[in-house]
């Protein structure tokens, strides 16, 4: 599986489902990056606070609510990924509109359930 991920809201607690989504993703060897409000590292992934360019990004999953979402658009799009999932609680149909205008695929779905469930 390479579809390069980006977490979007990651988090150091390990209560997080980002922090779980960081180490499922890493445990299925999906080439992973992250982005959070604090630096730190999770299952050998550093954390970002700021928005860098990362490189051929697949999928980025959200862990952000949609108010926290909005700075994000342009930047998300900004990296041409080929999807954007929408985990519980992330749920946004005016960042889908926009999303599937630039045709990018929306799932409202949970990373860590499609992974169990080899739907990633």
């Amino acid at each position: 599986m390479s579809k390069k991920t980006l977490v979007l809201g990651a988090s150091l607690k390990t209560d997080r489902y980002s922090n779980m989504a960081i180490n499922r993703l890493e445990s299925y060897q999906v080439p992973t990056v992250a982005i959070g409000l604090k630096t730190g590292e999770v299952a050998g992934v550093t954390i970002d606070t700021d928005q860098p360019q990362y490189e051929d990004i697949h999928t980025v999953t959200l862990y952000l609510n949609p108010k926290r979402q909005q700075p994000y658009y342009d930047y998300i799009l900004s990296l041409k990924p080929k999807r954007v999932i929408f985990n519980p609680g992330t749920e946004n149909s005016e960042f889908y509109e926009i999303l599937k205008s630039n045709g990018i695929e929306v799932e409202v779905a949970c990373t860590l359930v499609m992974l169990g469930t080899n739907q990633y």
